[in-house]
């Protein structure tokens, strides 16, 4: 993400529990994906944790981005 929506995240995290909680799910979603890439082979198991996980990632990145684009519309 870029430094200005990270500035905006941190700043609305106090204001809005949404935004907190889809950044917090962001980041435990990155730890996840860190993980399991780390590993040199994944099992069966673990490739569809991994694209399940991308799937959630993504999912919440587009709704944090939607609230960040409504924030700016506003201000």
């Amino acid at each position: 993400m870029e430094k200005q929506d990270l500035e905006l995240i941190a700043e609305l995290s106090d204001m809005n529990p949404e935004v907190k909680i889809l950044w917090e799910e962001h980041l435990l979603y990155e730890k996840q994906l860190d993980k399991l890439d780390k590993k040199s082979h994944l099992t069966p198991e673990e490739d569809r944790v991994v694209k399940e996980v991308k799937k959630k990632k993504l999912t919440g990145k587009t709704k944090l981005l939607n609230i960040l684009a409504r924030h700016r519309a506003e201000a």
